[in-house]
């Protein structure tokens, strides 16, 4: 276990203050998370979490806090490039010597709960991106098989169907899927909903803003 100076693995206290007003920029979000990711899919998916967390945030009553979510989305993989085998936990030890909030390190540490991590979700923030996590991957993967590959012409149903065919996108686990939903009280076709709805609003924009 890694010697931290903040006791990641307990809820650490609410301080909505600072996520109100984070002290790290999305600028310098960004430039952090290049230092250590190239790959295009990666920062693809790094700003497609971004997207819907930020957009949940505002859906569900955090919208004060909707740049602190999307800064904790953005983030969430960054030592998955280059230190694969120590995920969701080199990551804590890069930001830690960041000078990044606890808050943005215990949050993006906790997607890996039950997988490689053994920080569990608290906060609502939390269970949003461990629950939206492996599904952006599924719903992204149904828009690569579509006629449009979009996600702007797709149903919830189709993402349902999906998943329900694990040989479809297997590496997006449907159990973590499954106990997102669970954590946040939401039945797996909301879950769906909502984040198929994340993912549209993206798409829809994401055609309007610089792709960085």
């Amino acid at each position: 276990m890694s010697d931290y100076s903040v006791d990641l693995h307990s809820p650490l206290p609410d301080d909505s203050s600072s996520r109100q007003q984070p002290s790290l920029s999305r600028e310098q979000a960004w430039q952090l998370l290049t230092c250590y990711n190239q790959d295009p899919f990666h920062l693809e998916h790094a700003r497609t979490v971004e997207a819907i967390m930020t957009y949940l945030a505002q859906s569900l009553g955090y919208a004060q806090e909707a740049a602190f979510w999307g800064l904790v989305g953005l983030l969430h993989d960054l030592d998955f490039e280059q230190f694969p085998q120590e995920h969701c936990h080199k990551s804590q030890a890069l930001m830690l010597e960041a000078g990044i909030d606890p808050q943005i390190i215990r949050a993006t540490a906790s997607h890996g709960y039950g997988i490689c991590c053994d920080i569990q979700p608290e906060h609502q923030m939390e269970k949003v991106l461990y629950a939206t996590d492996e599904l952006s991957g599924l719903i992204g993967a149904c828009a690569l098989v579509r006629p449009s590959r979009s996600t702007l012409d797709m149903e919830a149903k189709s993402v349902k169907k999906k998943f329900k065919q694990n040989s479809f996108a297997a590496g997006c686990s449907r159990p973590v899927i499954q106990q997102g939903a669970d954590m946040l009280g939401w039945s797996l076709d909301e879950l769906i909903a909502r984040t198929l709805e994340a993912m549209q609003a993206y798409e829809r924009s994401n055609s309007k803003r610089p792709a960085r």
